[in-house]
């Protein structure tokens, strides 16, 4: 039988051939046995490059790529998925997302298909690649750090399912990202007691401010994220017991401005949280000042429970939401600076929640105790993220520490 040469007088292997113009192709069936075919312009690696004709690896070059990659049972070639493709299919794989993570999803969607990153395939991005994407994404777009955290956030997980799938050989986004990208965000900081005090004192004293008082110290001192706060309701108030029951939270979507109740950020975040007695009290005026609605307005999670006896309400009794209360504090703090001197740092729900947590850190709270109050998934959030010391806070603590040991010598 005679054996098949190219127009060199080369003997072809199993599976090449050479078109007539020249161009060799290697035809295989994939893991899926599916007919696959590659091509290239040179049968071996020193083979000159014809004129005119792009680039790439030679059919030899790529044949043992291939058959490495189903000695490995890798899909070769990424199965043809371009980076664009295979978050779509990770996102598609994501159900019951809260309404926030679902916007963030489409926000890197959106990057991708306006950047020539998303358009490569999968597996032909090295660790080096994706480094240098994000690295641009903060250079030359100009995007936060907060934002490359959010598309690194995407793009890690789908490459890992990429590669638990054998699409590819390993995740090329496994790396620290502060190692690579600079963390411009700016850190929510705790305010100090005294600038706590100053600030509820004044509200609690101002004509216009003071029926925000109760809501802004219960803020201060139970730690709850303001989602949680807005979907309290008068069954979540046991003022018997002296205790807050959270297990939802009220957002409000953006599709036409429609109300939505959903489950705690994290399973850690449903919890029961003890009242002090300044914070019952608080409670007992805002329960005693509620405003009756002419119709109590109802609202249903996902699994069709129904909620309703809203603490706030609007004057068309809809339930406030958390850009209502953040608009007070910037309007209270704004009011406070223009009269007094000395001004107040930037105060917002989630610094209240910030302060909170730093606060009980600082006064020797225990830090499973904490991670419970703050309704953390993971004990790090509470003890890296939330809690701020400044140098006074640690020269307190040694110096009682230090005493504490002197008096056991």
């Amino acid at each position: 039988m005679k054996k098949r040469t190219d127009n060199k007088g080369r003997v072809l292997r199993k599976g090449e051939s050479q078109r007539k113009n020249g161009k060799y192709v290697y035809t295989y069936y994939d893991l899926s046995n599916i007919r696959k075919y590659v091509y290239s312009w040179r049968l071996e690696e020193t083979d000159i490059q014809p004129e005119g004709k792009r680039s790439k690896l030679s059919l030899r070059e790529l044949e043992r790529m291939i058959q490495i990659a189903q000695m490995d049972e890798i899909v070769p070639q990424g199965g043809n998925l371009t980076v664009s493709m295979l978050v779509e299919k990770y996102i598609g794989l994501k159900t019951g997302v809260k309404d926030s993570t679902r916007r963030g999803y489409i926000t890197v969607i959106n990057t991708l298909k306006n950047d020539e990153f998303g358009k490569r395939r999968i597996d032909r991005i090295r660790v080096s690649d994706a480094k240098e994407f994000l690295i641009r994404m903060q250079k030359e777009k100009g995007k936060s750090y907060s934002s490359i955290h959010t598309i690194r956030g995407v793009l890690r997980p789908a490459f890992q399912m990429a590669a638990d799938e054998d699409y590819i050989r390993k995740n090329p986004f496994e790396f620290q990202l502060v190692t690579i990208v600079l963390n411009d965000s700016v850190r929510r900081e705790a305010i100090t007691h005294e600038e706590k005090r100053k600030f509820l004192r004044f509200v609690q004293n101002d004509p216009h401010f003071h029926k925000y008082y109760e809501a802004m110290y219960i803020l201060f001192y139970t730690g709850m994220r303001i989602s949680e706060f807005c979907g309290l309701t008068l069954d979540d108030i046991d003022l018997n017991a002296k205790t807050i029951n959270i297990d939802h939270q009220l957002v409000k979507t953006g599709k036409g401005n429609a109300y939505k109740v959903e489950t705690t950020k994290t399973d850690a975040g449903t919890r029961v949280l003890p009242m002090s007695e300044e914070v019952y009290d608080c409670f007992v005026r805002i329960i005693e000042n509620r405003r009756t609605p002419r119709v109590e307005p109802v609202i249903k999670d996902v699994s069709g429970k129904a909620y309703t006896g809203f603490l706030f309400l609007t004057q068309d009794d809809k339930p406030r939401v958390a850009y209502y209360w953040e608009k007070k504090f910037q309007y209270a703090v704004k009011k406070y600076n223009d009269i007094y001197r000395v001004p107040l740092p930037k105060i917002t729900p989630h610094i209240c929640r910030h302060t909170y947590c730093t606060h009980m850190a600082s006064a020797g709270m225990n830090p499973k105790t904490l991670q419970y109050l703050m309704g953390h998934a993971d004990i790090c959030t509470t003890l890296n993220v939330y809690t701020h010391f400044d140098l006074d806070n640690i020269v307190s603590e040694v110096r009682t520490i230090n005493s504490q040991m002197h008096n056991y010598t």
